[in-house]
């Protein structure tokens, strides 16, 4: 009877309820915790350029955007590669970092390279040396299947256009150069199919890292005020003050996919954004880490191109372009 009446009156009922609220409110600052400590989205990426390139930062612009910022909820795992044989070693490390979607730019290798060890995992890419389509990667552009998706830039349609530009900024032009690498070299074809059928004598020119680029060019010094078209590739990318360089001292007029290739000190450029491109690959990236799925994100052709002209170069080299050539481009160097 006591224990009962002990049971049921005002000061036992009081001190379960501390008791239960003490426990209570013991455990709300780990559910609080936990509720500051969001998911950390790992994206994984092997690239040639270094980590702090623009177009690098581009990408990180955008996720900020979306909700993904660096440190807090997202982690950009980046190693940098000085050639195409490091792909498949720098990937399969990214792979034992448990990154949740890969990012493979640029070439197939990058893209073959991150299949060999995603294990189904989501991957993002920008085909921009290959098409995913021809070499199999992907069943068609609206359904990809598989685990990748993206956005493709049809560089080989790219490299006939600048021979055109090349046919219209010098006229009496009756060769040009096509430079390529081994990553190129369906670019360098497409280049010299259009030079031929523009009634220019195409002249490959091969670009070895081993060889040098003054030595490259060297071809072309039987030829000097003749134009060479550059490619869309990850060397002619980073090593464009070198590239630029060489083309002075030869006197070569360059036209060049990057804008970038423009503003190291290259003739013309003409090609796709490449600063929009790192962009827009973002919102891929956020929609896989969402969970949608690759196999059902059509691939995406990007219409972002750009031309540029630098007129310093212009004077360096001795080369008159006609106003209505200039006002046709989308930025004009002074």
């Amino acid at each position: 009877m006591v224990e009962a009446g002990l049971a049921g009156s005002p000061y036992m009922r009081r001190r379960d309820f501390i008791r239960i609220f003490g426990g209570a409110a013991a455990a709300w600052p780990l559910a609080t915790r936990a509720q500051q400590q969001p998911k950390m989205l790992r994206v994984g990426f092997v690239g040639m350029q270094p980590r702090e390139a623009p177009h690098y930062a581009n990408f990180l612009k955008r996720m900020a955007e979306l909700g993904y910022q660096e440190g807090r909820n997202f982690a950009f795992d980046y190693i940098q590669t000085p050639n195409i044989e490091g792909y498949e070693t720098n990937y399969r490390e990214l792979a034992t970092r448990k990154v949740d979607v890969f990012l493979a730019v640029g070439n197939e290798p990058a893209l073959r390279a991150a299949l060999s060890v995603a294990d189904g995992k989501p991957i993002a890419f920008l085909a921009i040396d290959f098409d995913p389509l021809a070499k199999g990667y992907v069943a068609n552009l609206s359904h990809p299947g598989g685990n990748v998706t993206g956005i493709f830039v049809r560089e080989t349609e790219l490299a006939a256009k600048r021979v055109e530009i090349a046919r219209e900024a010098f006229p009496r032009a009756t060769l040009v150069g096509i430079a390529f690498d081994t990553l190129s070299h369906e670019q360098g074809e497409a280049a010299a199919e259009a030079a031929r059928q523009l009634g220019l004598e195409p002249r490959m020119v091969e670009v070895k890292g081993e060889q040098g680029y003054a030595g490259a060019f060297g071809a072309m010094d039987n030829a000097r005020g003749q134009p060479i078209i550059l490619p869309a590739g990850g060397i002619f990318l980073r090593d464009r003050a070198a590239i630029a360089q060489a083309l002075l001292e030869h006197r070569i007029p360059s036209i060049a996919a990057f804008r970038e290739n423009m503003e190291a000190g290259a003739l013309i450029s003409y090609g796709f954004d490449l600063m929009g491109l790192f962009y827009d690959i973002a919102s891929y990236v956020q929609r896989l880490a969402a969970g949608a799925k690759p196999s059902d994100m059509p691939i995406e052709q990007s219409p972002r191109f750009y031309m540029a002209i630098n007129l310093k170069t212009a004077a360096s080299l001795g080369v008159s372009l006609s106003d209505v050539f200039i006002a046709r481009a989308n930025e004009v160097r002074e």
